[in-house]
């Protein structure tokens, strides 16, 4: 697959053949769906915590006599049906992680890049930086390919002074090409890559390394 690469202004400068393996496969919608899935699920906190009876706070003392009073028969007030009482079966701090194969992970993220290339959502940019760290010196470089749409900006290593400039920029989100997120990624409505990403990519993602 060809793809054309722009200059930071959105001149054409060149072409450049995207590797099939990585951004010419069919889209395989079951397994971006697991990797999203698992993402989410990964990223839970899982720290809600509600008091059973035997945990709250209170007397163990009868509220009235057993007979007589005409009422129904009660025990503590902690019981879970009095108001302030424990809670039954409510949620406890757990761990909702899990995970995936690797090459089921590995297959979705290929998945979701050939969609986006397929589908003309991606852009081949040139290696570039932005040494003053600023936003404004980033927006306008993204404004010659994205206006105000949710973008995923794929680094070809671990830029801080990208990622300086674009944190506080909305709608906008850093992945670099060894660590790609399939959320972040799935859900971007424009995806920008550097050019020195392309090789990158189609490296780390080589159907030869898999098999080792």
């Amino acid at each position: 697959m060809e793809k054309k690469v722009y200059s930071t202004s959105g001149k054409e400068l060149r072409t450049i053949t995207l590797d099939d393996k990585v951004f010419g496969l069919p889209i395989n919608d079951d397994v971006i769906y697991y990797a999203i899935t698992n993402e989410l699920a990964n990223r839970r906190v899982g720290t809600a915590c509600t008091k059973t009876r035997a945990e709250v706070h209170g007397t163990n003392n009868k509220p009235y006599k057993q007979k007589g009073t005409g009422n129904a028969r009660r025990g503590d007030v902690k019981s879970p049906i009095m108001v302030g009482g424990g809670i039954t079966f409510g949620p406890k701090p757990r761990d909702f992680s899990y995970s995936i194969p690797k090459k089921a992970k590995r297959l979705a993220m290929k998945s979701i890049l050939s969609a986006h290339a397929q589908g003309d959502r991606l852009t081949v940019v040139e290696d570039f930086t932005v040494e003053s760290g600023k936003t404004k010196d980033l927006v306008a470089i993204l404004n010659n390919f994205a206006k105000g749409e949710r973008t995923v900006l794929i680094l070809k290593d671990d830029d801080a002074k990208i990622k300086r400039a674009g944190r506080n920029i909305p709608n906008l989100s850093f992945l670099a090409y060894n660590r790609l997120e399939a959320h972040d990624l799935f859900y971007g409505r424009k995806v920008i890559i550097l050019e020195s990403a392309v090789k990158n990519l189609s490296e780390f993602y080589a159907e030869d390394k898999e098999a080792k």
